[in-house]
């Protein structure tokens, strides 16, 4: 039957860039969502204008409703190595850390239980979907996809691929012949398995390597010719940008080096050969995100927003690594969509609005006039429709418009007292729309797992066991 659940609405109506989304920012105080037995959204107002009859009544009061967060970047296998200390930055982390991390996965039971700590983790953050970077390994690929069905999350997700690396990664590592086969069967084993129709599934396949430094010409020409055969059917590409640019030894530069070309984004275009000629095939376009794109050349944001590409967002991680700050100003002035990623194991937190928090707390604090304090509705927008935009799933979740999937959270103030204070005993303008902000703000700022009382996919309650 369908249900009518009553709170305090916050959700970014219509299709709005992120400079819109203040305009489009919807705050309901005493507001109802009216979700169909199919799990679709059929009303989102006033209380009180509820349509008679039209389901039991759910009261979430003093509670908020916001739509489910989209995580656009978070690693599966680095479930258990969080806030690993490597003694160093990006590269020296992954073979420290990382690496070696990962290729316990390659134990089946081990893997197994990642994947259900995985999905603990996600629902107690409110993250009702995500583009998830994978596992080497088959066995631990299918746990993810299996135990995500489970508990019916949605899910993008592919093995991060790796063809060459140092000794640390050897686990890791696959012939090239071996890369393209494991993907494809993966491909073949899991896109839309819960339902058959990408348009309906809540389970997708991407096409990861994990970033250029991890692979070789062949293997970009091979994958490439892979995703150009199956991106009809609704494949992601996914993979890692413009991260470390530290002088002479960063992520950046050696990739520029190894690969002799203009930029790194060259070599996710086709364009990996020396001189960055065209090698392959191109794997940028609406379906594809790269995490990130912290030093990005004007050329490369300009690329990415004529293809459709979107940027995943990681400023937790970008700190934690000292990897820099992406310019907001610049890279929004250049039309690419930016969405939020965890980048959690690079990343130290899984809930989203923490990592908003500090996408707030960095670009505030960039030099000069690139300075810029965020709304808040551009930080709701980048934690959940930005998120459905990159993933091209803007048609069914992302907001509460009418006819979207019922991805949606219930946050209680009183559940975790310390936002709690401030919801109800924080200052507020006499202004109602700054007021309405400043509610908005507090929320985001201050919200802890406690504080997600309930979680929704597709109108279906979610529950962490």
């Amino acid at each position: 039957m369908s249900r009518v659940h009553r709170g305090h609405v916050f959700h970014i109506a219509g299709s709005p860039t992120v400079d819109g989304a203040a305009d489009a920012l919807v705050s309901i105080p005493d507001g109802a969502l009216v979700v169909d037995d199919d799990g679709v959204v059929v009303y989102v107002g006033d209380f009180d204008r509820v349509p008679p009859d039209s389901g039991i009544v759910v009261d979430h009061r003093p509670g908020f409703l916001l739509p489910g967060f989209i995580d656009t970047h978070v690693h599966f296998p680095q479930t258990f190595v969080g806030d690993a200390y490597g003694g160093g930055q990006l590269l020296e982390w992954l073979n420290a850390c990382i690496f070696p991390s990962e290729s316990m996965l390659a134990d089946p039971q081990f893997a197994a239980d990642a994947a259900v700590a995985f999905c603990d983790r996600r629902i107690a953050a409110g993250t009702t979907q995500a583009m998830v970077f994978g596992s080497a390994f088959p066995h631990a690929q299918d746990s993810l996809f299996e135990e995500t069905r489970r508990r019916g999350l949605r899910v993008v997700s592919g093995r991060g691929v790796q063809t060459t690396g140092p000794d640390s990664a050897q686990a890791l590592i696959t012939s090239e012949e071996d890369a393209v086969r494991l993907v494809s069967e993966e491909i073949e084993k899991w896109h839309a398995a819960d339902t058959g129709d990408v348009a309906t599934a809540k389970l997708h396949v991407a096409v990861v390597p994990r970033f250029s430094l991890s692979v070789t010409t062949e293997t970009l020409r091979n994958l490439g010719d892979l995703y150009d055969s199956v991106r009809g059917r609704g494949v992601y590409f996914h993979s890692h940008l413009n991260e470390n640019d530290r002088p002479g030894t960063g992520e950046v530069a050696t990739t520029k080096e190894t690969y002799q070309v203009d930029s790194y984004l060259d070599t996710y275009d086709g364009r990996f050969l020396p001189g960055s000629k065209v090698g392959g095939k191109s794997f940028l376009g609406k379906r594809s995100i790269l995490a990130h794109s912290v030093h990005c050349q004007d050329v490369e944001l300009a690329r990415m927003a004529e293809t459709g590409t979107s940027i995943s967002h990681c400023p937790t991680s970008q700190q934690f690594l000292g990897s820099g700050t992406m310019p907001w100003k610049r890279t929004v002035a250049s039309g690419v969509n930016i969405a939020i990623g965890s980048d959690y194991g690079g990343g130290d937190e899984f809930l989203l609005t923490r990592v908003l928090g500090d996408a707030f707390k960095v670009h505030i604090s960039e030099a000069g006039d690139d300075g810029v304090s965020i709304h808040p509705a551009e930080l709701l927008f980048t934690g959940t429709l930005a998120g459905a935009r990159a993933l091209d799933m803007e048609d069914r979740i992302g907001n509460f418009d009418h006819g979207k999937e019922a991805d949606f959270i219930v946050v209680d103030p009183a559940a975790w007292p310390p936002l709690g204070g401030l919801i109800d005993r924080g200052v507020r303008s006499e202004e109602p729309d700054m007021a309405r902000d400043q509610t908005l703000f507090a929320l985001l700022m201050a919200m802890r797992e406690p504080a997600i009382t309930e979680v929704y996919v597709q109108g279906r309650r979610i529950d962490a066991v």
